[in-house]
């Protein structure tokens, strides 16, 4: 089922060394493998919003690829709601306030991020560039921002904390039907320094991606794996990408969770006031408002929408982020302003990748870093603390 995810022709991260266990991509044709090559076309236009960057990113991706990341479920119209459902929403500045200073540092979960602008968890970040997750945690260690890692990474995690290891990193679960498959892949996140548990909930089953299935072939004829091997035999990682998703998980199983880790424990995927009363309920530390990017159920609320509900709900006990639509500073600001602790960035980390790896995620968080600055001096917020309801308004178009 997941093979269809993959179209994984990078080398750099193709070893999972870890317990012997390799797993190999092939990588004869990949699209940004060398970027030398694009000096080519002369001298680049400077990228300087992270609509350059998706543009940049269609244009040097394999179709299939670009598919892959872009891809939404059934007609996308969740997906593009995203992005849309904050254009209806303005701002109102305030003026003749002393900005000369303006601190956009914040924390999650007790940690210090110097902006609330992290990264979601997407997978197989070998796709955009060699490096994968490995230039993906440099770039969040160097921007001082949280990464959230995939269980679907295609690098092994030894390697994403060796290369960052001063980073902030979370670690997002699907949940395995085998019980201690997850109790050794938790321990195991916990043991390398990850600091919370991302628990993704709305994925019971794969929603219906069409470009996905349409794909199939391209992405199943460029997939190589070696050596897969067994989960008692050493790593845990490509066993767990290539097994279902445990879809008979429930409130009642969080319990067990919290039993054998003393991570904090995020969802993912929470859109409801219901399941964000649910959440507090079973002692969660904190919520994701999340619609998995438009690719598991179409027509549901775009995440902006249903933020205002969830934080609502949650009475201010726990934290409430969000991800899904985040394009400029602006957005950053509405999202904070209806409650949401800190936004977290997808397919735009992925753009910044296909860029130039590393160097390409620094320029995303920094340019959306430098927006988000500057929507909070032209609004008249001081400091994050600052940035409330009344900064906003629903537009009537």
């Amino acid at each position: 089922m997941l093979l269809l995810l993959m179209e994984l022709k990078s080398n750099k991260c193709s070893q999972a060394t870890s317990g012997g266990i390799q797993h190999t991509w092939n990588i004869s044709s990949h699209p940004t493998a060398h970027p030398q090559s694009f000096s080519s076309r002369g001298p680049e236009m400077p990228l300087v919003c992270l609509r350059d960057f998706e543009a940049h990113a269609r244009e040097q991706l394999s179709k299939s690829t670009w598919d892959f990341i872009e891809g939404g479920a059934d007609e996308c119209l969740t997906r593009d709601d995203n992005i849309a459902a904050f254009k209806k929403i303005r701002l109102r500045p305030r003026y003749l306030k002393d900005v000369s200073k303006v601190d956009t540092r914040t924390t999650i979960q007790g940690e210090e991020i110097s902006t609330p602008i992290c990264i979601a968890p997407t997978g197989f970040h070998c796709l955009a560039w060699p490096d994968g997750e490995m230039s993906t945690a440099r770039a969040a260690q160097a921007a001082g921002i949280c990464y959230i890692t995939s269980t679907y990474a295609s690098c092994s995690l030894e390697d994403i904390v060796a290369t960052a290891p001063g980073g902030l990193r979370w670690f997002q679960l699907y949940v395995h039907p085998n019980r201690q498959l997850n109790k050794q892949l938790i321990q195991k996140v916990e043991s390398l320094g990850f600091k919370a548990l991302v628990i993704t909930v709305d994925v019971p089953k794969i929603g219906n991606r069409r470009h996905n299935i349409t794909n199939q072939v391209d992405l199943m004829k460029n997939l190589l794996l070696k050596d897969l091997g067994s989960p008692e035999k050493g790593s845990l990682m490509p066993y767990l990408q290539m097994s279902p998703i445990d879809s008979s998980i429930c409130w009642d199983d969080l319990s067990w969770f919290q039993s054998m880790t003393r991570l904090p424990i995020i969802l993912k995927g929470i859109l409801t006031k219901e399941d964000a009363e649910l959440a507090v309920k079973h002692n969660v530390h904190g919520i994701i408002v999340s619609n998995h990017g438009g690719r598991q159920l179409d027509e549901a609320p775009a995440s902006i929408d249903a933020l205002t509900e969830v934080v609502a709900s949650v009475k201010g006990k726990i934290e409430v982020y969000l991800d899904g639509g985040i394009r400029t500073g602006n957005d950053v600001l509405k999202a904070l302003a209806l409650g949401a602790k800190c936004v977290f960035l997808g397919r735009p980390i992925l753009w910044g990748l296909a860029y130039k790896g590393e160097h390409g995620v620094e320029e995303v968080l920094n340019i959306l870093k430098n927006e988000f600055h500057t929507s909070m001096t032209l609004t008249g917020c001081r400091s994050v603390a600052e940035i409330s309801r009344d900064l906003i308004q629903f537009s009537r178009m």
